[in-house]
């Protein structure tokens, strides 16, 4: 489907990867509320729902610096460029809303 070396399967890997992060963050911190509470209290605090972006961008630093490292450039430059759209869309949610 994808090639190894593609732009469209980073921007896959850039918007999938902090959405993961995200999953893994609400497991490891907010474990005692339910995913439907998570989700409500995150969308009533906006400070909180851009904090959480925020941190969940840290999981495509990770496979950000992994095709980086395995010089896989193309796949690289799509999740910077995702990373990228998401850092804006945390600004404009802490700053517009």
């Amino acid at each position: 489907m994808f090639k190894k070396d593609d732009l469209k399967l980073g921007l896959v890997l850039g918007f999938v990867t902090p959405i993961i992060g995200m999953f893994v963050y609400y497991f490891i911190q907010f474990r005692l509320f339910t995913l439907k509470e998570f989700f409500t209290v995150m969308f009533e605090q906006k400070s909180l729902m851009s904090g959480i972006i925020s941190i969940s961008l840290i999981a495509n630093a990770v496979v950000f610096t992994i095709y980086i490292n395995k010089q896989i450039d193309k796949t690289a430059r799509g999740i910077f460029i995702a990373t990228c759209i998401y850092a804006l869309v945390a600004l404009g949610v802490k700053w517009f809303l």
